[in-house]
């Protein structure tokens, strides 16, 4: 090898060395760092472009899950007004039942029917404020029912159905013209009030039924977004036990190249004692 004082090749590759393992050093902490072994396009643009589409979907996904959430509240909040109009019409059943006694007097029928009628108002009450985030599926306001988000492209949807629970209507039949103060009104009453408890029954059993399928399409959906987060994490997370090892690797080289350099550089020096005096 040419001794020179202008070119130091073993300096040269030295530094060369050095550069390199101070890159793939830099590599290995930015993976420390961030838990990333693909951080970007240019640590593997294949993997990157495909995990980027996975969260796409994910995103998708979580706007599924809130929708299905949504409607789960909303159909939790109709079935417990539901239910409490279920209540009210047992309690009703026994005020009109108690009116068809034939003997009652006059004053015994007048509380009969201001019980009665209390407990419609409280059912009228029960139904509009069956409400959550604007939505209501008892007081005949959403005729066809509301659709939410099913898929993560939003072309399905899972529809909760509208039950009009007010009074007058086709489930419940009483009204507040009913009257107990009467054994003919008692009587009219109660077949409205029979027919109305087994209407409710079957409109509370079809809102459960829907419910039941949209907690089981949630639970499906929620299930879906860790299987793709758990594939994210295959394409792109670091070993970061690999990742410590290569990097106490790394630092041991990175401390010899600098020694070696430093030899390198002195090279130069021995040409001196070339031109000492003997």
């Amino acid at each position: 090898m040419t001794n020179s004082v202008h070119t130091n090749i073993s300096a040269a590759i030295a530094l060369q060395n050095l550069t390199r393992t101070n890159d793939r050093l830099g590599e290995v902490q930015g993976r420390i760092s961030t838990g990333l072994k693909v951080q970007g396009a240019k640590d593997n643009a294949a993997i990157w472009a495909i995990a980027q589409g996975q969260r796409a979907d994910v995103g998708a996904l979580s706007a599924v899950k809130q929708s299905l959430d949504r409607a789960t509240s909303i159909a939790d909040v109709a079935l417990s007004a539901g239910e409490s109009v279920s209540d009210l019409l047992n309690q009703l059943k026994e005020k009109v039942v108690a009116a068809k006694d034939p003997s009652l007097k006059t004053q015994s029928r007048q509380l009969l029917d201001a019980d009665f009628k209390a407990l419609l108002k409280a059912i009228a009450t029960q139904v509009s404020n069956a409400e959550f985030d604007g939505g209501n599926l008892l007081n005949g306001s959403l005729t066809s029912g509301i659709k939410f988000l099913a898929n993560g492209d939003a072309t399905s949807f899972i529809t909760l159905s509208s039950k009009n629970l007010s009074l007058g209507g086709a489930i419940v039949e009483l009204t507040l013209s009913d009257s107990l103060l009467s054994l003919t009104g008692a009587t009219q009453a109660l077949t409205r009030l029979d027919d109305s408890i087994t209407q409710l029954n079957g409109a509370l059993g079809a809102i459960g039924a829907e419910a039941k399928q949209i907690q089981a399409h949630n639970t499906f959906v929620t299930k879906l977004i860790d299987t793709l987060d758990s594939g994210i994490g295959n394409l792109v997370d670091a070993d970061l036990a690999k990742e410590s090892a290569r990097l106490q690797a790394l630092q041991v080289q990175q401390q010899l190249g600098a020694q070696s350099l430093s030899i390198a550089n002195q090279a130069p020096q021995i040409i001196l004692s070339l031109f000492r005096g003997g």
